[in-house]
């Protein structure tokens, strides 16, 4: 169905325009887009009637492709245009008839009548029709907007505040991320504070000598913690020189018992109190700790400042150092003069070896390197009334000062009981009884040699102790491993027997102690083995010579190892050729 208006005014354009609504009402094209094709064809009318001339309008409702129904509208400009190629308006709208048309006149006609106030009015109220169905579907769109708008707002504010919460825990995650690394760092340091503070104390606390223990202080803190130590012992200022000047801090220190710090800001350590900075060293900051004791005071402790101030917690640590580093040099000290005494009290208990015609004595004892140096071994020799030489080892089970006193009884009860006479053999006996009332719970092992200057006999007992070896003339070497007697003192009633070995001018006896002969991962025997071979090894005329120097080129081979754990006792009997 086609249809086509002439337009060269405004009555015309109003009429096509009455025709094109109608059209589109009929054939069921919405409202809305009614509104929209009638408001697009009035734009261009108003255009088409600006330039003049007659212009022609087409109304085409047709069957589209898909079955479906399109109004298809053209306005073609006149063919005397002004301009020339000027191309025609054509819109198409496609739509689904809703009912179909009357059969009054009015309503079947594309036409317009010809009444044109009836036809504006008309054309009029039907294009008010569809502005207010514009408006009303206006309005939803706007009432939808607004709800979508205020959702909008909603969500935004609600995208707001999730942004504000992520930010504040992105903060607060920074910040834990921050408190865990000082955490982590403050830990660090402090491990490594205890593991110096520990390595350190092992280190000062090893040595019982205060000598090393003052050497070893400086080489701790410098240059870590300290750019220079110096140490100030009261007692060891008590010399021929003139004492070197010390800080005034230092002075301090030693009269209040306190630590001082000395420099030209306040240190704020804890526990530290706070002076003037030094004269001696005005440019770095002093920190002066006196080194206490159980008693009193033993001296200063005076670092110098590695560079402007020490860390609060380093300095608490510098305070625990130097505490027990006081600790050890007291403890060394303490030790120093106990081992003092037990030396000379073991000197005084070593006695001088007798002079006999037609033989040579040489003794040797050296004292364990670790301890107190001091233990219960013993040598001793003396003459009887009857011209007899008794010479004996023995060796007191532990070692100190408690040993020591207890060699130094059984020493004296033998010389006592060998002015009554009586074999080896029997003196061990009595030893045995004397020991275990004396001391219930304490041993000892000895061996005694008798020799007569009338009989070539050599009478030897032992008790519990290492065998004797003998080297005969000719070189040969012999271990004296008759059985002996069990160790003195245990609980239990014995005869110790004797044993008698003949010998001829030129043999030597050593006497000894375990210590001589006994490792740890080896035992004894290979010991007794080793000084077997090393007695052989001499000449003839070097045992007769010097028997001193023999005893000596002994001990080197055997005592190679200079860590001992236990005394070592020689005693060498040489009867000359």
């Amino acid at each position: 169905m086609t249809s086509t208006w002439q337009i060269s005014g405004v009555t015309g354009a109003a009429r096509a325009r009455a025709a094109l609504a109608r059209l589109a009402a009929r054939h069921g094209v919405p409202a809305v887009e009614r509104a929209r094709l009638a408001a697009a064809l009035g734009v261009r009318l108003r255009q088409c009637l600006a330039e003049g001339g007659t212009w022609r309008l087409t109304l085409d409702v047709h069957r589209t492709k898909d079955g479906g129904d399109a109004l298809h509208a053209v306005l073609a400009p006149p063919a005397d245009a002004s301009v020339p190629g000027q191309r025609p308006w054509e819109t198409t709208i496609p739509f689904s008839p809703v009912h179909r048309p009357r059969a009054d006149s009015d309503s079947d006609s594309d036409t317009v009548p010809g009444d044109v106030p009836a036809v504006l009015s008309q054309s009029l109220l039907s294009a008010d029709e569809d502005t207010a169905l514009v408006l009303d579907r206006l309005a939803e769109q706007e009432a939808l907007v607004a709800f979508h708008r205020e959702e909008l707002h909603q969500t935004n504010q609600g995208v707001l505040a999730l942004h504000a919460e992520l930010d504040a825990a992105g903060r607060a995650q920074q910040e834990a991320f921050a408190a865990e690394r000082r955490a982590r760092n403050e830990a660090e340091n402090a491990r490594r504070r205890l593991t110096f503070l520990a390595d350190a104390s092992a280190v000062l606390n090893t040595s019982l000598n205060h000598g090393e223990i003052l050497r070893r202080l400086p080489e701790l803190l410098v240059p870590r913690y300290a750019a220079r130590v110096d140490v100030w012992l009261f007692d060891e200022d008590d010399g021929p020189h003139r004492p070197p000047p010390r800080p005034a801090a230092a002075v301090r220190a030693a009269r209040t018992g306190r630590p001082q710090y000395a420099a030209d800001h306040p240190g704020g350590l804890r526990g530290v109190d706070d002076q003037p900075p030094s004269k001696l060293d005005a440019g770095r900051p002093l920190l002066c700790v006196p080194l206490l004791t159980r008693q009193a005071p033993l001296g200063v402790l005076t670092l110098s400042s590695p560079g402007e101030r020490w860390d609060p917690d380093d300095a608490v640590m510098l305070l625990e150092l130097a505490r027990r580093a006081g600790i050890a040099i007291d403890n060394a000290r303490r030790f120093e003069h106990n081992r003092d005494i037990a030396e000379t009290l073991q000197l005084a208990l070593l006695t001088d070896l007798p002079t006999t015609p037609g033989m040579s004595l040489a003794a040797r004892y050296l004292p364990a390197t670790h301890g107190m140096n001091i233990g219960g071994d013993w040598y001793d020799a003396f003459h009887r009334p009857d011209g007899s030489l008794i010479t004996v080892v023995g060796d007191v089970t532990g070692h100190g000062l408690h040993a020591a006193v207890m060699m130094s009884q059984l020493r004296t009860a033998l010389r006592a009981y060998a002015v009554d006479g009586g074999s080896p053999g029997r003196l061990l006996t009595r030893l045995h009884g004397f020991l275990h009332q004396l001391q219930p719970h304490l041993y000892a092992t000895a061996v005694i040699a008798r020799f007569h200057p009338d009989e070539a006999t050599l009478t030897w007992a032992a008790a519990g102790h290492p065998p004797p070896v003998l080297r005969l003339p000719d070189g040969r070497v012999r271990t004296l491993d008759a059985k002996p007697g069990a160790m003195l003192g245990i609980p239990l009633e014995q005869e110790i027997a004797d044993h008698t070995e003949q010998v001829a001018p030129g043999s030597t006896l050593a006497l000894y102690t375990d210590g001589l002969v006994e490792r740890r991962v080896e035992g004894i025997d290979p010991g007794i083995g080793r000084l077997a071979d090393a007695l052989g090894s001499f000449g003839p005329a070097e045992l007769d010579t010097d028997l001193e120097d023999a005893a000596d080129r002994l001990l080197n081979p055997l005592l190679r190892d200079s860590e001992r754990d236990d005394d070592v006792c020689l005693l060498l009997c040489h009867l000359h050729r």
